[in-house]
């Protein structure tokens, strides 16, 4: 498995680089393309990549984190997503907007990309909702007695999005978690 490329980009052609490590080795690796401008001709980089293996070619997917390729890998899970349609996913904005919309059942964002109907997206929703890491994503929007409650209605059982939207109108001003939980349960039923 190659899982890091670096050298020097010799070329940048649309979603496309070719980098020459030091061993004299060019790699032509496909990326996003908002990650393709993080990347210009001549410089030196290091890139994580992902190697599809296939019987007539071996492809190359570069990243700019971590998280971008994890996100990546969680796509190639689902049924239907290929590796080119995972990485035109990526290209919807950052792997938090693109959790926050999979954590909210953003259908219509989803549903932008090219060659994703309503059913692959409806399948992307249900496989990834609780594996893309939304909740801190949302829970961090709300701070201590806030973040609390969110925490105890999702263990309730309530989605992400009830729960937020729950505790968004809530005056908590002097009281505790407990006194805000009460609260926000009387007002989600």
């Amino acid at each position: 498995m190659i899982s890091v490329v670096a050298g020097k980009i010799l070329s940048k052609t649309g979603n496309k680089l070719t980098v020459l490590t030091a061993g004299g080795v060019g790699y032509e690796i496909m990326v996003n393309i908002g990650s393709a401008t993080n990347w210009s001709v001549g410089i030196e980089v290091s890139i994580l990549t992902y190697l599809v293996v296939r019987e007539d070619a071996l492809e190359l997917f570069g990243f700019a984190s971590a998280e971008e390729k994890d996100l990546f890998e969680k796509f190639l899970l689902v049924s239907g997503v290929g590796p080119k349609t995972a990485l035109h996913l990526l290209s919807l904005g950052s792997v938090q907007e693109i959790s926050s919309a999979i954590g909210r059942e953003d259908l219509a964002y989803l549903t932008k990309v090219s060659g994703i109907g309503t059913k692959t997206a409806e399948r992307i929703l249900v496989e990834l909702k609780n594996k893309v890491g939304v909740g801190e994503a949302f829970v961090g929007e709300f701070e201590g007695a806030l973040g609390d409650v969110i925490e105890g209605l999702m263990a309730l059982g309530y989605s992400l999005v009830e729960a937020r939207n729950t505790v968004k109108n809530l005056d908590i001003t002097g009281k505790t978690s407990q006194q805000i939980l009460k609260e926000a349960l009387q007002r989600i039923k």
